[in-house]
């Protein structure tokens, strides 16, 4: 780490070290092949889901290329005309000019006369293709020459997957645009200089755009599929870990300024005493992130694949390219606030020492010093308390609940269901041996939930049975329905037995069940990898376990306030089946960088001062850092909201929450009050030798103790 700080901050080659960057990232940019992301994800099912076996056999079937989209006339709920009924039926007739199946085309109209549904094969490729194109030609003939009063509104697989491609059109400029203005506005109220920020926003911008093109060169030969929505999180998460990296640094190169004269000195010890924390902060999120590489669900490897490029990215950035662009524009860079060496820091020998920081952060640490236990007992019942708001919690949105706001498909789904069976527009398929088509008919139709069963086509000895169901599209009660019908054909006799159920249900249906199982998986192997950074970084024990009890008490709290807001603010009546393996990935991997930081100075410091004073200068010198750090964080994930997928807003909001909290109550006052409680058992079964026992706990430091601090601080 020292050689390599050596380069980036010296006098002549940091401007090498920016060289070298400035042509890499050029060549990179300009060779690497430009990809672009999918704004409608695949679902992504493992080959033994038995909706993702019905779905390969289905291809070898006639109509396997086909989709459908939905149109639904309504009039508000009164009654429809003989006006309107002859409109419907001449669009129908409209409709069916475009489709590939003209004879299916038929307006069916409900029980109470109140709406009109007419369903519109279609090839599957041409509306993939065109999905926006396929979607307003539908919606222009359906809703031509239509009376007064009368709507007709787009739903089905064509309908919802329009609105979410819509959903997500744009999303990539508006969602960079937000965060940049977020992360400005942020860094000067942080720096309070009109010219810092521009540094650092600009590295981890490039880092941003390096890493999408990175990610979506790789992305396509290795058959992985990046959507918009990991598009998102993908510059969310590079912005918001790359921008804490880069403070950290600042505030450490800050730091140094005021007792070094010579900036390139300064950078130097600032790169090779934070450094290590960085780079150790910025490999647990990485790591955690490759462990996704191991989930079912090729949406979960794909996020874990695309931002653990993005943060090593930021890593490299944050440690070779912002010192080099850092120390080559000079002190002025700090205008109008210019670090000066503090005449303090400087003995009679011209020997350069730390000066312990009187201020907010260090009147808190005495603070807690004095009542650690009741201040750990506090923060710990605050924590539990909202962490109760996780009382009846569910996981998993329909179909309707994935959008935020009220669109067009939505609206019509919502007319369907009151006005027909609300499973009309669902999807179940059963694939079933030509030989017992009527047995599985029969064991079908007697399946509560299941309002029709109706025989389809054929293909390789298989038959297609298209079940309606009586539930919402991807409800709970549609997925109790899919379970009862599995279970019913498993406890057939044969051939009956070895009928397959798929279709959209079905496939929402594996898909939760998979991001249970990867949930199971995942979240044990961040936590091992977690704790063995921890062990290996602070060489102990005890802290690891301290540090992750923290982590997780911050988890489940930001996902019981969390659950409180969605329920009874905004709307959302569960949680999203991937949201809570996203959180807490994102929660402790990210807020163990906060241990990181905090920990790593604490034992830094107390190889001079000891554990107790130790810690009170580490959240001296880290305090204000680490919560300007988790504001930025927190505001930046925030930014998710502004895509209108309820997945994301909740994704955004819980790390949002969850980083607040660790950074304002488990980082600024519980992890000093534990470690103040433990003493020197936290650093067991290690511990810092204190090499300057005449130091005094408070106060400035002695040269010597000073000597030892920079030696201690440069060989880290």
């Amino acid at each position: 780490m020292r050689s390599i700080a050596r380069f980036v901050s010296g006098r002549g080659t940091a401007w090498i070290a920016l060289g070298i960057a400035a042509i890499a990232i050029v060549l990179l940019f300009a060779l690497l092949p430009k990809g672009s992301s999918d704004a409608y994800p695949p679902s992504g099912l493992p080959d033994s889901s038995e909706a993702a076996q019905v779905s390969a056999l289905l291809s070898e079937f006639p109509s396997a290329d086909t989709t459908v989209g939905i149109v639904v006339f309504d009039r508000g709920g009164d009654a429809l005309t003989e006006a309107d009924k002859t409109a419907i039926t001449a669009n129908a007739a409209t409709l069916a000019e475009g489709s590939i199946a003209p004879q299916a085309v038929v307006p069916q109209f409900s029980d109470d006369g109140t709406a009109a549904l007419v369903a519109v094969p279609l090839d599957a490729t041409t509306v993939e293709n065109d999905i926006d194109g396929a979607a307003t030609d539908l919606r222009t003939a359906a809703s031509a020459g239509l009376p007064d009063g009368l709507t007709a509104l787009l739903t089905g697989p064509v309908g919802f997957q329009a609105d979410i491609t819509n959903a997500f059109a744009g999303a990539d400029f508006r969602l960079l645009l937000v965060t940049v203005i977020v992360v400005a506005v942020l860094l000067i109220i942080t720096y309070r200089s009109p010219v810092l920020w521009i540094v650092p926003l600009a590295v981890v911008g490039l880092a941003d755009g390096l890493a999408r093109v990175v990610v979506t060169a790789l992305a396509e030969p290795l058959g992985i599929t990046i959507d918009a929505s990991i598009g998102g999180i993908l510059s969310v998460l590079v912005f918001g870990a790359g921008t804490n990296y880069a403070l950290l640094l600042v505030a450490r190169y800050r730091e140094e300024l005021t007792r070094e004269q010579n900036r390139h000195r300064a950078m130097l010890t600032a790169v090779t005493s934070a450094g290590p924390a960085i780079a150790a902060s910025g490999g647990t999120v990485a790591l955690s992130l490759l462990t996704l590489l191991l989930a079912q669900l090729a949406g979960n490897r794909a996020l874990g694949f695309a931002c653990a490029i993005g943060v090593v990215i930021a890593i490299l950035f944050a440690l070779l390219v912002l010192p080099a662009a850092l120390v080559v524009c000079g002190r002025g860079l700090f205008w109008p606030f210019v670090p000066c060496v503090h005449p303090a820091a400087l003995d009679e020998g011209g020997v350069h020492h730390a000066v312990a920081k009187p201020g907010v952060w260090m009147r808190l640490g005495r603070a807690v010093s004095r009542r650690p236990a009741a201040v750990a007992i506090v923060a710990t019942i605050g924590i539990g308390i909202l962490a109760l708001g996780l009382t009846g919690y569910k996981v998993g949105l329909s179909q309707t609940d994935q959008l935020v706001g009220n669109p067009e498909s939505v609206q019509a789904q919502r007319i369907v269901d009151d006005a027909f069976s609300a499973g009309l527009t669902g999807q179940t398929i059963l694939l079933t041996p030509d030989a017992a088509v009527a047995d599985a008919t029969s064991v079908a139709e007697g399946v509560d939930g299941v309002e029709s069963v109706r025989s389809g086509e054929s293909s390789g000895g298989l038959t297609r049975l298209d079940a309606t169901l009586s539930a919402e599209p991807e409800s709970a009660e549609a997925f109790a329905t899919i379970e009862a019908l599995r279970a019913a054909y498993a406890g057939a006799a044969a051939p009956v037995s070895d009928t397959l159920v798929g279709g959209n249900d079905a496939t929402a249906l594996d898909t939760n069940t998979a991001a249970a199982d990867d949930q199971a998986l995942i979240i044990p192997l961040i936590l091992a990898i977690v704790f063995l950074i921890l062990a290996l970084l602070l060489r102990s024990l005890v802290a690891p376990v301290l540090l992750i009890a923290s982590v997780l008490a911050t988890f489940f709290a930001s996902l019981g306030a969390s659950n409180v807001l969605f329920q009874n603010l905004l709307g959302f009546p569960a949680f999203d089946s991937n949201v809570i393996l996203f959180a807490f990935l994102f929660l402790v991997a990210l807020g163990v960088d906060y241990n990181i930081f905090l920990t790593t100075r604490a034992r830094e410091e107390s190889v001079v001062h000891g554990t107790r004073e130790g810690m009170v200068r580490a959240l001296s010198s880290t305090g204000g850092v680490i919560t300007s750090a988790g504001i930025l964080l927190a505001a930046v994930f925030a930014v998710l909201g502004v895509l209108p997928v309820v997945a994301l807003t909740q994704i955004g909001v819980i790390v949002c929450i969850g980083v607040l909290l660790d950074t304002l109550v488990v980082r600024t006052v519980l992890v000093p009050a534990l470690v103040f409680l433990t003493g020197d058992r936290f650093w067991w079964p290690s511990h810092p030798v204190r090499k300057a026992t005449d130091a005094p706990d408070a106060g400035l430091s002695g040269p010597s103790a000073g000597a030892h601090a920079r030696h201690s601080a440069g060989a880290q």
